[in-house]
């Protein structure tokens, strides 16, 4: 955590405006913010199409994304980010009927 906190703060620095860390557990985050495959840019959604799932194989934590229905031509893909709750609120863009308001 202490690390993806540092590099979240260099980021900013940098005038990176959007980071892509993912985690995988207690001790593990994978950060996809200059590394990464197509999937980093799915969006949130309060009610998704998808969700993410972290498996193992061969000993790698990998992240796996399932459609939970059908998904359409042209369709976004969109999982739940399921932020912890925090005091600083990040608005949530998603406007579907159940939006929470907010990511966090």
């Amino acid at each position: 955590q202490v690390v993806a906190d540092m590099r979240e703060k260099r980021y900013a620095q940098q005038g990176i405006g959007s980071s892509y860390l993912f985690r995988v557990d207690h001790d593990t985050i994978i950060d996809a913010t200059k590394c990464g495959n197509l999937a980093r840019f799915i969006n949130h959604c309060c009610t998704p199409n998808c969700y993410a799932k972290v498996i193992t194989i061969e000993a790698q934590k990998k992240i796996v994304i399932y459609s939970k229905q059908p998904i359409g031509v042209n369709e976004e893909i969109t999982y739940d980010y399921k932020f912890p709750i925090e005091d600083t609120k990040i608005p949530c863009l998603c406007r579907t009927e159940s939006c929470r308001g907010t990511l966090n």
